[in-house]
């Protein structure tokens, strides 16, 4: 890492040997492409802590501090790891070792599913833009999956006005896909039969849960509070505050690195500073 300050969301040494491995290993296999098998001059954890630093504050990539590498370089590496699913292989084998950390089995059994609609920037394109009537968003729908501790499992990212249904189909497929010993799975009532339906055919058991229709005001619902926590970690990252990516797939990025981000943290014993008491 290049001599500087260093920022609140840089990577500690040992968050970046939890990354390192992965990244090196992405060089070598695209050294190993290229005619020339020159390395790039640009230190990879410089380019992580830069996009680290973007997903934290909520910056545009043109507003990166000039002690990182250009906005232009990081930009480029970011969609490159984007497109090739690096950020979301980071995510799975994070979420291995965080479980094992907290005793239990790499692979989960279980499962909670959530959505949330958020606003967009006016640069996200009206096509990739919809309406949740139940919630009066105009924007973009998260549907998240989480193992029972809040790990995040699956994302997806649609249109607003897609139905939890049409994500929760999704979500299902992309964690069975990853995870083949998920056989539960909780979720709110916004997900219909079709959900459950589907579940079933994957081999999984989709439980709705009801809200307590007695009690008043806000209550801790069972199993559902999970992902709403998970959801609310996420939040903490102000470059998901709201929707400002032109593309679905960065909006799916920009969660697996905020996942990544709490997943180190996780497994280092290391806290993830609020914005409380830093001005």
């Amino acid at each position: 890492m290049s001599e500087r300050k260093p920022y609140p969301s840089d990577l500690s040494d040992a968050r970046w040997a939890l990354i390192e491995p992965t990244l090196t290993a992405w060089r070598k296999a695209r050294l190993d492409r290229r005619p020339t098998g020159k390395p790039a001059k640009v230190e990879l954890r410089d380019v992580f802590n830069a996009i680290l630093y973007v997903n934290r504050t909520g910056i545009p990539w043109k507003y990166l501090p000039h002690d990182f590498p250009s906005h232009g370089t990081v930009y480029a590496y970011y969609a490159t790891w984007r497109d090739e699913g690096i950020f979301a292989q980071l995510n799975y084998d994070l979420t291995g070792l965080a479980r094992v950390k907290e005793g239990r089995k790499p692979e989960p059994t279980a499962s909670v599913i959530d959505t949330q609609s958020v606003k967009t920037s006016n640069n996200v394109p009206l096509t990739s833009q919809g309406t949740d009537a139940a919630k009066k968003i105009v924007g973009r729908k998260r549907g998240i999956l989480t193992d029972t501790i809040g790990l995040i499992l699956a994302v997806t990212v649609t249109a607003a006005g897609l139905s939890e249904n049409a994500l929760g189909i999704r979500l299902l497929d992309q964690a069975k896909e990853k995870y083949p010993t998920i056989s539960k799975s909780w979720a709110d009532t916004g997900f219909k039969n079709a959900v459950v339906e589907h579940g079933a055919r994957l081999g999984i058991d989709v439980e709705v849960v009801n809200r307590n229709p007695d009690a008043r005001g806000f209550h801790v619902v069972k199993r559902r509070w999970v992902v709403e926590r998970s959801i609310g970690w996420i939040m903490m990252h102000r470059r998901l505050a709201r929707d400002y990516e032109t593309l679905t797939a960065s909006s799916e990025a920009m969660i697996h690195i905020a996942s990544v981000d709490n997943l180190t943290r996780r497994i280092t014993d290391e806290t993830t500073p609020t914005w409380r008491g830093t001005y």
